[in-house]
């Protein structure tokens, strides 16, 4: 998929901690697909420190291979590690918010949400991963519109919805909030059958191209979604 001119390029994955079908943990084959793709905005999905080599940093590998900036939103802190979500970005984010999007016992959760000054214009930004509930996403869903706001910039919301029905609550609410979106099977990987990881743009047009990359079946157990957006002035 050929990048077109003054297009933004983004992509979400939820990497599975590293860990591929064969159960090896290796860091280098993600950064390895995601370079091969030239990706200006990167939203990653449970990264976890927790299976890297003592006294390293999942977080920092990856922020250190794919360069420019990062933004860390770790919801699990413990002695061995920690894990959570990041986005990383070519250019610097500007007035990021961590946002915390939890449910009562249920697993922590955390949305990203900052804007992007890309050559092109200014792009809102929110990566999250929602909870495996529907009450939890039904919650959720509503609180990322409220995040996203009414702004007038050209906006995304991508990362692992978890919402696996064609008429779940979390595409009700974005779908109503953000005109545009991808639409591909992710999960499991090796046969997808689940569109849970998803891009959610608007206004209308923003959406130039996308698609999913095949080889992350190989290396976790969702596949990574790529689209070109187009951001208006």
């Amino acid at each position: 998929m050929k990048k077109p001119a003054d297009a933004v390029r983004v992509l979400t994955w939820n990497i599975h901690g590293g860990v591929g079908p064969d159960r090896r943990f290796d860091l280098h084959r993600i950064v390895d697909l995601i370079r091969d793709w030239e990706v200006d905005i990167i939203a990653l999905q449970e990264v976890d420190s927790r299976r890297s080599p003592r006294g390293s940093s999942a977080f920092s590998f990856l922020l250190q291979s794919l360069g420019g900036h990062g933004v860390e939103a770790k919801s699990i802190l413990a002695r061995d590690g920690e894990y959570g979500q990041m986005l990383i970005s070519r250019w610097a984010p500007d007035h990021t918010e961590i946002h915390d999007i939890s449910v009562p016992r249920r697993e922590p959760r955390r949305a990203i949400h900052t804007g992007i000054s890309t050559p092109y214009g200014l792009l809102q930004v929110t990566a999250t991963h929602l909870g495996l509930s529907f009450r939890e996403r039904r919650w959720q869903s509503t609180k990322l519109c409220s995040i996203a706001g009414r702004s007038t910039a050209t906006s995304v919301i991508m990362g692992d919805f978890n919402d696996w029905l064609r008429g779940g609550a979390v595409k009700r609410s974005l779908t109503g909030f953000m005109p545009e979106a991808t639409s591909f099977r992710t999960w499991p990987a090796r046969c997808p059958m689940m569109k849970l990881d998803q891009i959610f743009c608007r206004p209308a047009g923003t959406l130039i191209q996308s698609r999913i990359d095949h080889r992350g079946a190989t290396m976790s157990d969702h596949l990574p979604v790529i689209a070109d957006l187009r951001v208006f002035q």
